[in-house]
């Protein structure tokens, strides 16, 4: 461990003034001590401001105007100092031991360490399983080789990230047209910057609750077309990157990933008018989403086979019948009991 490396822990907040002390209080009382803790206030009307004014010069506060994500990590890296940057959203808290745990795996040549988060609910209890979701671990290495082949890799929602200042230096200030999706736009670019370690047990928790734009409480068209407006946004961050550093990508490298082909088709079943892709139709997408399961994806057989059963099930069965399969896909914590308990016993056999 290099004693000497500084971190900077920058919470973002909008009107979550009753997660806004856990999330200050886990930053603080981390057992690694070379901390600056930053909260920006993103124009919070809720009693946020009240609660990071009571914290006085222990924290470094930023109160703005409402400007969304990319304008409250912008103004946050700016203050920022630390050598490692950790953006932690609000809602969500850090281990104790996190930041000692980063330190003790980080060297110079990283652009990141990312670390698994347990989901936890509204008041903190563990929903039974981390993010990301499944057994696959954190890629590692030289991810952006990965990135062009599969157009993604396994990682973590912002606050699972640790991120190098110097790779963050060359890619700040985020531009607006990502003020909704600023940590997408750092997922994907950080890794051409340098190697990722991961740490593959939780160092931190992440919430899911109704006022979440991204976790699924609920399943809704509405989110799913948010997501595939999203992954549309991603692959071409992609293809500009890959332009950017010379490197080639395939032709079918949009086909290639079975995450943003989950979005496609569960968007186009639960609204087929408000779509945002036209010409899809679900004959097409169960065959790209098959293709990509066998061809590019790191599943074992079972769970290739599982997952190919449900894009048939998705893309072609009367919608009552499709939406529960929807449902316990994304979201784990509303799935029957018995659908756990086949599934751990189908790992069990199989392993």
């Amino acid at each position: 461990m290099n004693p000497t490396l500084t971190v900077s822990i920058i919470i973002n907040n909008y009107n979550y003034d009753r997660f806004l002390k856990e999330a200050i209080d886990s930053a603080l009382n981390q057992t690694y001590k070379q901390i600056q803790v930053i909260v920006v206030d993103d124009g919070s009307t809720d009693k946020s401001r009240e609660i990071i004014a009571g914290y006085g010069s222990r924290i470094k506060s930023i109160l703005q105007p409402n400007g969304k994500q990319a304008a409250a990590f912008n103004s946050g890296f700016a203050s920022s100092k630390g050598d490692i940057i950790i953006f932690l959203d609000s809602d969500d808290y850090l281990l104790p031991h996190a930041v000692e745990r980063i330190v003790s795996v980080w060297s110079l040549e990283l652009a990141k360490v990312h670390y698994r988060l347990m989901v936890v609910d509204t008041v903190g209890k563990s929903l039974g399983y981390s993010s990301p979701q499944g057994t696959s671990p954190l890629a590692q290495g030289e991810v952006w080789k990965g990135i062009l082949e599969k157009g993604g890799y396994v990682s973590t929602p912002t606050s699972g990230n640790a991120l190098n200042r110097h790779a963050l230096e060359k890619l700040f200030p985020i531009p607006d047209e990502y003020k909704l999706t600023a940590d997408d736009y750092l997922s994907y670019q950080v890794p051409f910057y340098g190697k990722v370690a991961a740490i593959d047990k939780p160092l931190g928790a992440y919430r899911i609750h109704d006022s979440n734009q991204w976790a699924l409480s609920t399943v809704t068209a509405a989110k799913f077309q948010r997501f595939v407006r999203h992954d549309l946004q991603n692959f071409d961050l992609i293809v500009h990157k890959a332009k950017e550093f010379g490197y080639q990508y395939p032709a079918d490298l949009e086909q290639r990933s079975i995450g943003r082909l989950w979005s496609r088709i569960i968007s186009l079943r639960l609204d087929p008018i408000a779509h945002p892709i036209p010409e899809d139709r679900a004959v097409n997408l169960i065959y790209c989403g098959i293709r990509s399961l066998w061809k590019y994806s790191d599943f074992n057989w079972q769970k290739r086979l599982f997952y190919s059963i449900w894009f048939i099930w998705v893309g072609l069965l009367p919608l009552p019948l499709a939406t529960p399969a929807i449902t316990w896909l994304y979201a784990p914590q509303a799935r029957p009991k018995f659908i756990d308990w086949t599934v751990n016993k189908i790992r069990a056999i199989t392993k």
